[in-house]
């Protein structure tokens, strides 16, 4: 915390670093355990503290970020969302949701045909329609989710995995973390749909796909995509349940 107050601190892992540190606070709070209990305790000031730094920083932020990197606005608004929603948060919750509407509620015809880029680790689309999912009511969502995508089902380049040539490269491995996150939006995009909707089946099909492209490789023995891609595994496995 009082590295965060530092001056020059603002942008520090904006919101990449705050998500995963409210989604680490609120895993600790479901967990039934003792010990977990004792450390979402002692991890509360700091994600308080990140709370706060949404909460300066959202109503500044006038565009969102559409990366498939870091900064995505996405990303950052779906665990927060998460953590306020699990923690009763109602204030960090509604500002949460106003400005995920304010970014994203108007988009269509999204050009998915683009992705990937060549060193993403979060699809553009898919974890938009993450976010939306959890914001919208389920009809509300579906509509959304036609117009933003409406060809997805002949889309084979965003349903297809990405394919990694060389996973000692930093950039080039971050494909495997796309296809991972890939599969998590995908089969938390399916939870909203009804069960008869053409796209459940093509959606849940990739989402297995893009897993058995990349989970067998988590282990690569390299550094640059060893530290991080467990992570990224854990939570689409946990999508998955």
């Amino acid at each position: 915390m009082k590295y965060l107050d530092e001056p020059n601190r603002k942008t520090f892992e904006r919101t990449y670093g705050w998500a995963w540190l409210l989604k680490l606070s609120e895993e600790l709070r479901r967990w039934n355990d003792l010990d977990a209990h004792r450390w979402a305790s002692n991890l509360e000031p700091l994600a308080q503290a990140i709370v706060k730094l949404y909460k300066d920083f959202l109503p500044r932020q006038t565009y969102p970020i559409r990366t498939g990197v870091h900064p995505n606005t996405a990303f950052g608004l779906a665990l927060a969302l998460d953590y306020a929603q699990a923690g009763g948060f109602k204030d960090f919750e509604r500002m949460l949701i106003q400005r995920a509407r304010f970014y994203f509620e108007k988009d269509q015809n999204y050009p998915a045909a683009w992705e990937p880029g060549g060193e993403d680790f979060f699809s553009p689309a898919l974890i938009e329609a993450d976010l939306m999912r959890r914001v919208m009511p389920p009809e509300e969502f579906r509509e959304w989710f036609k117009r933003f995508l409406p060809e997805l089902s002949s889309n084979t380049s965003l349903l297809k995995p990405a394919m990694v040539t060389d996973r000692s490269d930093p950039k080039l491995v971050h494909l495997d973390g796309l296809n991972l996150s890939r599969a998590w939006c995908m089969l938390g995009v399916t939870r909203a749909l009804p069960r008869n909707d053409h796209l459940v089946k093509a959606l849940s099909e990739s989402a297995q796909a893009h897993l058995q492209a990349t989970l067998p490789e988590i282990a690569s023995g390299h550094y640059e995509g060893e530290h991080w891609l467990a992570t990224f595994a854990v939570y689409a496995l946990s999508e998955g349940q």
